[in-house]
């Protein structure tokens, strides 16, 4: 009895911690974490999304194979300075979130937090600059079932058709990254986020590089098929 009221008084003594027995189980504080397997399976994720619009880039490629003149002439009338602006304000979106992770992997949660709002905007930019062009094209009726479209070939239609279809889930992936990017950006004022505990802000940051990505082959496919 005297041993373990001695061996209490030590462990107080030198860590500093509450007394607990010799026998006594780990501190209830102590979390499990798999970061590595997080990180495995947010690229198993991205796996998933790569085959999905994978898929939709061979669909894309056999019917420009079956119709590249409709295809070239539906591509004249999508605007090539809007497409290339969003193209350029992805691949800087890219480049403030990795510089994001770089900072809060040293500890300044300031300057990541910085760099995500400016994320944040970029996405903001790209939504309201393809909500202009989208506006644009259904006021000229060239939408499914659209007045000027129904008086298009059919291989213009298929263009349009997998236009909206491929660049419009490409946005509501946006929507997504921007919601997960905000979320981090709360968590770490919260102090969940840290130099310590960057997974969710790592993992995050791939989503959003896979999503930039996928606009890089999009914009060629359909502002440039040509």
């Amino acid at each position: 009895m005297k041993s373990t009221e001695h061996d209490t008084q030590l462990l107080a003594g030198e860590h500093g911690a509450v007394p607990v027995s010799s026998g006594a189980a780990s501190p209830a504080h102590a979390v499990h974490r798999d970061d590595e397997g997080a990180k495995i399976g947010m690229w198993l994720f991205l796996f998933t999304e790569i085959i999905l619009f994978g898929g939709l880039f061979l669909l894309f490629a056999s019917y420009f194979y079956m119709f590249p003149g409709d295809f070239h002439n539906a591509g004249t009338n999508l605007n090539r300075v809007l497409g290339a602006t969003n193209t350029i304000v992805l691949i800087t979106s890219s480049l403030t979130v990795a510089l994001a992770v770089g900072a809060v992997q040293r500890g300044n949660i300031r300057l990541s937090r910085l760099y995500l709002l400016a994320t944040i905007g970029f996405a903001l930019v790209f939504l309201v600059i393809k909500y202009v062009e989208w506006s644009t094209k259904i006021e000229h009726g060239l939408y499914p079932n659209g007045p000027a479209y129904m008086q298009l070939p059919r291989g213009e239609m298929t263009f349009f058709n997998l236009y909206y279809l491929m660049t419009g889930l490409h946005a509501f992936h946006i929507i997504i990254g921007g919601a997960l990017i905000t979320w981090v950006w709360l968590r770490m004022g919260k102090g969940l986020v840290t130099a310590e505990r960057y997974i969710l802000m790592e993992n995050t940051g791939l989503y959003w590089h896979v999503v930039d990505l996928v606009w890089i082959y999009l914009f060629p496919l359909f502002y440039l098929a040509m």
